[in-house]
């Protein structure tokens, strides 16, 4: 006698057809429903990659915005990621060349490159250097600039690189009197015995700004320029006949509490452009911008030159210290000064890195 054993197999419709073996076949709801789920996984990851590319586009037009318009809020802060989103171009192309699937994909390739050649071109000076070397520099000279974070670093550790890195002239900001005296502690003197502080005020940006010296400094200042930020020392020194006046620098943040005197100590630093007293300019610190910023652009001006934009050695980034993705720490020089060997050096302490530079002088 056959019997059937239909609360096992049942019906083809209820749980899908069975072939000889007793291997149910995959239903045709069941392809279905992860067809389904592909279409949406493809049209998730269609959307984000095309709007991550609208947010690059947008963001490179910030970057064009004219310095009046550059301290608004929060354009400072979308434009200090710009070489991010060059490297995030990347990664949408490869993605869209990938998975073959995503929508418009070869129109998202061909914008993603373009995003990626214009970065390369608008960062240039970071891949090959701009300087003209041909001329035998006639003195040389090892500086750093440092933000001591309202004096927390540790000052043993800036002496240490002091010796290390054989510095010669020190541009630090947000000193405060305590970091003074335990650099003096540390035998600062010993290697950069001669310096300038900051006149201090009301508006001191988190500390005063000081200049240290090997060399003997002439024409000293406390405060260079009227900024309304914590004031600029200053002072000239000679290497043999050739006269460079160093300054050290901070203007304010670009928080959007704050961001309109931003922009206007940021103009006020532009004013040394039409300076012209027969020496030559160089000026380091905390600037709180990136070369993509149009203030720091307008700031320099075609008489001025950022190091890190120039000398061809790629990007320094100085900020946050642990995990830097902005370069906002920055030496510039004037006409007749050339940047080499640029580098970062962490110090315990301090949400900056110290940046390090050789100057050449013509």
């Amino acid at each position: 006698m056959i019997a059937y054993d239909c609360g096992l197999r049942g019906t083809g419709s209820e749980t899908g057809r069975w072939n000889g073996k007793g291997v149910r076949m995959t239903r045709l709801g069941d392809v279905q429903r992860s067809e389904t789920r592909r279409e949406t996984r493809t049209s998730l990851l269609t959307a984000l990659l095309w709007f991550a590319s609208a947010v690059i586009v947008f963001a490179m037009l910030l970057r064009m915005l004219p310095n009046s318009l550059d301290g608004k809020r929060y354009v400072p802060l979308i434009v200090a990621l710009m070489p991010w989103l060059g490297l995030l171009s990347v990664i949408i192309a490869v993605c869209a060349t990938v998975f073959r699937t995503v929508g418009k994909r070869k129109l998202l390739i061909a914008l993603s490159v373009l995003c990626v050649i214009i970065q390369i071109i608008w960062h240039w000076g970071y891949v090959v250097p701009t300087n003209d070397r041909a001329i035998q520099p006639s003195a040389t000279v090892r500086v750093m600039t440092f933000n001591t974070k309202q004096g927390c670093a540790d000052a043993q550790q800036i002496v240490r690189t002091i010796q290390s890195e054989h510095v010669e002239i020190l541009a630090m900001q947000e000193v405060s009197s305590g970091l003074l005296d335990r650099l003096h502690d540390a035998g600062i003197e010993d290697y950069l015995p001669y310096s300038v502080s900051a006149q201090l005020t009301w508006h001191d940006n988190g500390g005063v700004n000081v200049l240290y010296s090997a060399h003997p400094l002439q024409e000293t200042t406390q405060d260079l320029i009227p900024i309304e930020s914590s004031s600029i020392p200053a002072a000239t020194v000679d290497f043999n006949g050739r006269k460079v006046r160093f300054g050290s620098v901070h203007p304010f943040s670009p928080r959007p509490s704050n961001q309109g005197l931003w922009n206007k100590s940021l103009d006020s630093i532009a004013q040394l452009q039409h300076y012209d007293n027969g020496e030559s300019y160089v000026l380091m610190g905390d600037f709180n911008s990136t070369w993509d910023h149009a203030s720091f652009r307008y700031l320099l001006g075609d008489r001025f030159t950022d190091a890190g934009e120039s000398a061809g050695e790629g990007l320094h980034m100085t900020y946050p210290s642990v995990f830097p993705i902005a370069e906002i720490d920055h030496i510039i020089y004037d006409k007749g000064v050339y940047a080499r060997n640029l580098e970062t050096k962490r110090i315990q302490g301090s949400d900056h890195k110290a940046l390090l530079a050789t100057l050449e002088l013509q």
